[in-house]
C-alpha cells in the first residue's frame, strides 16, 4: 500500500531502517507501524498494528517484551532454508504465551526452494519443530501461506506458488499479485484485542461505552527523548482511553519482593502532551487526538523516570497494580568498557572522558532492557556491561563509536552462578545449529567438540550437498568460534546459537588455535617494505599507511607465543646499488574484523581499541619489558603447580 506516504524510502526495509540493520541484514530494535486495510470488497475498514521484532537470541530482551502487545504472530520462514536456531527460540515464546501462529514461507520464487517446496520438506520440518516446543493441538492447526515479499505476491496453494515460482516468479492470472492474501488471513486467524475490565465482575452484558470508561492503562516497551516532546514512550494500551492534557502516573515495574513498593499510588505524575502513532515509518499525530483499548501509540509529556516495562496509569482513576510484564532471560557475559589510553587517544574521537562513556552505556539502558550497566570496583574509571552475547556487545559498541565516542573493552568473561541444592558452579549452555558443505562437517565436529568441550547432538545430510549439525556447548566454547570456522570452511558455514540453560561447570576450555600475535614495538605509519617481509610470519591485520605504535597487535603469529616486530622499518636510501632496486613488492590484504569477532578473538592480556575511524588490537600492558616479567612470573606459578600436583 501506500503507507509510506510521499517520503523517500527504501520500502525493500520499510521496518530495518536502521543504518546497521541495513548493512548487516538484521533486525537489532523492535519497530511498529499501523496500517489502514480497506477489504477487497470495500465494505471493511480495519487498523492492523504490525510489529517486527528481532529474531538473535542476543536480542532476547526486545522479542520477550514485544511479544507481550500483541494477540497474534506471522512466522516468516526463508521456504528454502526452512526453520533456523533463532526460528526456534521465538516460535517457543509465541507459543508458550498460547499464541497461534500464521506461518509464511517467504522466498518461494528461488530455485533452491522449489525442491523443497515439492517434497514438503520445509513443512515437515516445521511441523516437527511445533511439535518439539510443545504446541497443543489448536497452534498445530496452523495456517501456512507460500509467497515472496520482493515479488510482491502471496497464495495459500502450494501448486498456486510452484507455478509462479516456475513462471520466473510472476503472477500471469494476477490472482495473488498483492498481499491482500496475507492481510486477510490476519483478519480471519487473530484475534481483536481482549479488552481488561477492572471493575467487579458480573453476567450483565458490558457495551463498548463501559470498557472506554475503565481506568486507562498502558506498558512502555520502548521509552526515549525528543528534544522538542521530551519524553516519550511507546506500548499499547490495555484498558480505558486517553487523551492530550490528561494527567498519567507512573507505576514502577512490579518484581518479586518489591511489589509492595512498586504498587503504591504516590508515583510521579504528568500531564499527556502529544499522542501519536506510526504509518509508515513516519511518526504522526492521531486526528482525532484519543486513543483506545488495543492501540499502540507513543505518549509525549510522560514522566522522566519512565523505564521499559512500567506502566502509565490514569491519575483521577487508578488501576490497583502494575501491568505485569515477562521476566527477562539473564545476562551470560560481561566486559569493561573504559577510556581510551592508548598513544593515539583523542585524536580521531570528540568524546573521550570515562564519565560520558559511563553516561552513554547508562542511557543505553533505558530502551535495552537486557543491558546491565554497573560500576567497576577494581578500577574506578571503568564500567561493567552484562550482556546475552558478542553480538549484542558489538552491535552497542559499534553504535557508540559511530556517535564519536572513544573507548576501550576488555576480555568478556562468562557469568557463571551457583547452584542453591548441591552447592556447584554452574555456567551458561547454548544449542549451537551450524549449515555447512558436507566436505566440511568434519571440521566443525572437530572444532567444537574438542577442546570447546560441545556434544554432538543431531547430523542431518540433505540431497544438496549440505549437513546441519547440532551441538550443545558451553557458552564459553563459542567465543572466538565465528571467524576461525569462518576460514576453516571457506565461509559456507552458517552458524546460529540460543540460550538453553545453566548446567555443571565444564573445566578449562581451550579456544581454538593457540598462536600467538605479531606486535609492533616501533610508533609510526606502517610501511610496504616492512609488512612485506613481516607477512611471511603470519597473518596480518594492518595495511601500509596505518598507524601503529607499540604493544599494538598488529597480524596473528603463524607459531605459539606473541613475536615483537617492527612494521614502520623503511627501505635504506643509501647509495648502494642491487639488481633488486627495482623489484616490485606484493603484501596481501590485511584481514578484518567486525567488533564482535574481535570480543572473541583477544586474549586475556588483550583489549580492543574503538574510535570513530579505527578499530585497534592492542595488549593491556603496552610496556614489552613489564609484559615479559609477568609472563616469566605466570609461566614459575604454572611450573610450581605441576610440580606440586606430581608429588601428591
Amino acid at each position: 500500500n501506500n503507507s509510506a506516504d510521499d517520503t523517500e524510502v527504501d520500502l525493500n526495509r520499510l521496518m530495518d531502517s536502521g543504518d546497521l540493520e541495513k548493512e548487516r541484514g538484521i533486525t537489532i530494535t523492535s519497530k511498529v507501524t499501523r496500517l489502514d486495510y480497506t477489504t477487497n470488497d470495500g465494505k471493511e475498514d480495519y487498523i492492523i498494528n504490525v510489529v517486527d521484532t528481532p529474531g538473535h537470541a542476543d536480542f532476547a530482551g526486545e522479542v520477550d517484551r514485544i511479544l507481550g502487545t500483541v494477540d497474534g504472530v506471522v512466522l516468516v520462514v526463508d521456504a528454502g532454508e526452512g526453520p533456523k536456531s533463532q526460528t526456534k527460540y521465538v516460535l517457543s515464546c509465541a507459543l508458550n504465551l498460547g499464541l497461534k501462529p500464521i506461518v509464511v514461507l517467504n522466498k518461494a520464487d528461488r530455485e533452491e526452494s522449489l525442491g523443497r517446496l515439492e517434497g514438503g520438506e520445509t513443512e515437515l520440518e516445521l511441523m516437527d519443530l511445533f511439535e518439539a516446543l510443545g504446541a497443543d493441538d489448536n497452534q498445530m492447526e496452523y495456517r501456512t501461506l507460500y509467497g515472496s515479499a520482493r515479488g510482491g505476491w502471496i497464495t495459500e496453494d502450494v501448486d498456486v506458488a510452484l507455478k509462479i515460482a516456475s513462471e520466473g516468479g510472476v503472477d500471469k492470472d494476477g490472482a495473488s499479485s498483492n498481499m491482500s492474501g496475507l492481510l486477510n488471513a490476519i483478519l480471519e486467524e487473530i484475534p481483536e484485542p481482549p479488552l481488561h475490565w477492572y471493575g467487579e465482575s458480573s453476567e450483565d452484558e458490558k457495551n463498548l461505552s463501559d470498557y472506554v470508561d475503565q481506568p486507562f492503562s498502558m506498558t512502555a516497551t520502548t521509552v526515549g527523548m525528543d528534544p522538542y516532546l521530551g519524553r516519550t514512550c511507546t506500548g499499547r494500551i490495555y484498558s480505558g482511553q486517553i487523551k492530550i492534557g490528561e494527567a498519567v502516573t507512573l507505576l514502577k515495574r512490579q518484581s518479586g519482593s518489591d511489589s509492595e513498593a512498586v504498587n503504591n499510588s504516590n508515583g510521579p505524575s504528568s500531564s499527556v502532551t502529544g499522542l501519536f502513532a506510526n504509518r509508515g515509518v513516519s511518526r504522526v499525530s492521531l486526528e482525532p487526538a484519543v486513543a483506545y483499548a488495543g492501540d499502540i501509540v507513543t505518549l509525549a509529556g510522560i514522566p522522566e523516570t519512565m523505564k521499559v516495562g512500567d506502566t502509565l496509569t490514569s491519575t483521577d482513576n487508578q488501576v490497583p497494580n502494575a501491568i505485569d510484564t515477562p521476566p527477562l532471560a539473564p545476562p551470560t557475559l560481561s566486559c569493561l568498557f573504559g577510556a581510551n589510553n592508548g598513544p593515539l587517544a583523542g585524536r580521531e574521537g570528540t568524546i573521550v572522558a570515562s564519565s560520558r562513556v559511563r553516561a552513554r552505556l547508562i542511557n543505553e539502558t533505558d530502551n535495552n532492557v537486557t543491558l546491565t550497566v554497573e560500576l567497576c570496583e577494581a578500577d574506578a574509571e571503568k564500567t561493567v556491561v552484562f550482556g546475552r552475547g558478542e553480538l549484542q556487545i558489538g552491535i552497542l559498541v559499534e553504535q557508540m563509536r559511530r556517535e564519536g565516542y572513544e573507548m576501550i573493552i576488555t576480555p568478556p568473561q562468562i557469568i557463571t552462578s551457583t547452584c542453591p541444592t548441591t552447592g556447584q558452579k554452574l555456567e551458561p549452555y547454548e544449542e549451537v545449529v551450524v549449515d555447512v558443505d558436507t566436505e566440511y562437517s568434519g571440521t566443525v565436529v572437530n572444532a567444537l567438540t574438542g577442546s570447546r568441550k560441545g556434544v554432538l547432538v543431531e547430523m542431518v545430510d540433505d540431497a544438496q550437498g549440505k549437513a546441519r549439525l547440532k551441538f550443545e556447548i558451553p557458552s564459553r566454547g563459542l567465543l572466538g568460534f565465528g571467524p576461525e570456522i569462518a576460514t576453516a570452511t571457506r565461509g559456507t558455514a552458517v552458524m546460529h546459537h540460543m540460550y538453553l540453560e545453566d548446567r555443571e561447570y565444564a573445566g578449562p576450555i581451550g579456544q581454538g588455535s593457540d598462536r600467538g600475535k605479531l606486535v609492533c614495538n616501533e610508533m609510526g605509519k606502517a610501511t610496504l617494505f616492512a609488512l612485506e617481509s613481516l607477512q611471511a610470519r603470519g597473518t596480518l591485520f594492518v595495511a601500509p599507511g596505518e598507524m601503529v605504535y607499540p604493544g599494538m597487535v598488529i597480524g596473528e603469529n603463524a607459531k605459539s607465543g606473541d613475536l615483537e616486530v617492527n612494521p614502520v622499518r623503511a627501505k635504506a636510501t643509501n647509495n648502494m646499488r642491487t639488481q633488486a632496486k627495482d623489484e616490485k613488492l606484493y603484501l596481501t590484504p590485511p584481514k578484518k574484523f567486525s567488533i564482535e569477532e574481535l570480543i572473541g578473538y583477544m586474549s586475556e592480556d588483550e583489549v580492543i581499541e574503538v574510535t570513530p575511524q579505527s578499530v585497534r588490537l592492542r595488549k593491556s600492558e603496552l610496556d614489552s619489558g613489564v609484559r615479559e616479567r609477568a609472563a616469566r612470573s605466570r609461566k614459575k606459578q604454572m611450573d610450581a603447580s605441576k610440580a606440586k600436583g606430581g608429588k601428591k
